[in-house]
């Protein structure tokens, strides 16, 4: 984005890699986890399914190191790991999902700006009011000129907000250590209710959850190519992992000795001011709002550079448009981000048509984001077992890694998992206008295979949809 060409030449740190992956990772979904996870689960699901997610998701930030390191000719990460495992048309299939996955995360963010300034203002009501919508226009369109100026001056908004968010999720995990947490009533919580099912079934309920909150993970490799030293990435992947690991696991699991389980499961969100409230009083839930509007600002920022970078580099790399590839004079890749900017506005409106448009939001983006996720967990396994890279200790991460995505695919459930087709299968005209422009055949024989597959699964989802067979 500015500079891009700026950070090519300086290069960025470590540091300046594992910031943009905590950035990008603490942002609406912090907030919302007590509520979201109390609503599926017992204080000990809620702990088995970080463990399931925390150690998934650590296996496939460790895919994301080692292929930094073992495959340096690839930048962008996430996008260029599906190409070069298993073709173009695949390739561009994980960077449109993971580009939509980053603008409808994106609209989570006013969604949740918006209804928690409707504890002071009425009609901005849950987020999913017409003056909320209002809001989140002229926010995202504001965020847009700003990312328009440059990445440099971005760059120093993120830092800002980064501080600032950690101050206030610091300071809720401390006033309940100290002064809201009752062992009696986190004890209580622990089994859930009959109504939760069992374990198992807790468990796969809050996968979604654990997805969204676990985006970003992959920012640093998506930055790749403006690290100072290759290794950079890989590490700076793992520790900002960790980071957010225990932070969540804190939020969560503390949540869990402030209130009983239903009342925690009926909280509004941002529910993570309910408890703060309950456990020291008014002032609490002040806090908590402060802290989630600057980290919530910040998150959208992180978001709408790293969508913007995976759409211009996707057109570089000659899988989307060549109009996709044009930069302004401050070499910030204006096409790519007035395409972002404008598919986000979009799906703000849809959420004039959701009840609940905040988890909608949240549970679409996150199976939207499970594809790319599991085609680099399937190229990790491939890398590992090439003769030339051939580790055993790096084909059972990426084994477990690729284990866990399936999982994930499977914790989606057919609503969304229709939906995200609906999505997706569109988006192949996108892919046959770049094929066209270079003068190549647009598929090869699998991969008419693949689009006839993906056709004929979003017109099932209209029809399902359309008929009721399966609701949202």
């Amino acid at each position: 984005m500015s500079g891009p060409t700026q950070e090519r030449r300086a290069g960025m740190s470590m540091p300046v890699l594992a910031g943009m992956v905590i950035g990008s990772m603490v942002g609406a979904g912090v907030f919302s986890l007590p509520s979201s996870f109390a609503g599926s689960a017992g204080g000990l699901g809620a702990l088995l399914a970080w463990g399931v997610a925390g150690g998934g998701m650590l296996m496939l930030a460790l895919v994301f190191q080692r292929l930094a390191i073992r495959r340096p000719d690839l930048d962008s990460g996430i996008v260029a790991y599906a190409k070069a495992g298993f073709g173009p048309y695949v390739g561009f299939f994980s960077a449109f999902g993971y580009w939509a996955a980053a603008c409808i995360a994106n609209v989570t963010y006013w969604v949740l700006i918006a209804s928690t300034l409707g504890a002071v203002v009425p009609a901005f009501g849950d987020g999913s009011t017409w003056a909320a919508f209002a809001l989140g226009t002229v926010g995202l369109w504001a965020f847009h000129l700003v990312v328009a100026r440059g990445v440099t001056q971005a760059a120093a908004l993120n830092a800002i907000t980064a501080v600032a968010k950690f101050v206030s999720l610091l300071l809720f995990v401390v006033l309940l250590i100290f002064g809201g947490f009752s062992w009696d009533t986190f004890t209580g919580n622990l089994a859930g209710d009959d109504a939760l099912g069992g374990l198992g079934d807790q468990v796969r309920a809050t996968m979604l959850v654990t997805v969204f909150v676990f985006l970003g993970v992959e920012g640093a490799s998506v930055y790749s190519r403006y690290a100072r030293r290759r290794e950079d990435v890989g590490r700076a992947t793992v520790t900002g992992f960790l980071t957010v690991l225990a932070l969540f696991v804190a939020v969560t699991m503390l949540s869990f000795g402030v209130l009983p389980r239903a009342e925690l499961a009926a909280l509004d969100q941002p529910s993570a001011a309910g408890v703060l409230e309950a456990a020291v009083g008014p002032w609490g839930a002040w806090l908590i709002g402060i802290g989630l509007l600057i980290s919530v600002l910040g998150a959208y920022l992180a978001w709408t550079l790293l969508a913007t970078e995976v759409l211009h580099e996707a057109a570089l790399q000659d899988d989307a448009p060549r109009l996709l590839r044009r930069t302004n004079g401050r070499g910030v890749p204006i096409a790519a981000l007035t395409a972002t900017s404008l598919v986000t506005w979009l799906f703000l409106v849809l959420t004039q048509l959701s009840e609940n448009a905040f988890d909608f939001s949240l549970e679409l983006t996150s199976a939207l984001a499970i594809i790319p996720y599991l085609l680099t967990a399937g190229f990790g396994v491939r890398a590992a077992l090439s003769r030339d890279h051939r580790a055993p200790a790096a084909i059972v991460v990426a084994a477990i890694a690729l284990a866990y995505t399936f999982f994930l695919v499977y914790a989606m459930g057919p609503a969304y998992a229709l939906l995200a087709l609906i999505i997706y299968a569109p988006a192949t005209l996108l892919y046959a206008w770049a094929r066209r422009e270079q003068g190549l055949r647009v598929f090869s024989r699998r991969e008419a295979v693949l689009c006839a597959l993906s056709v004929a699964g979003a017109v099932a989802a209209v029809v399902a949809l359309a008929t009721g067979a399966v609701s949202l």
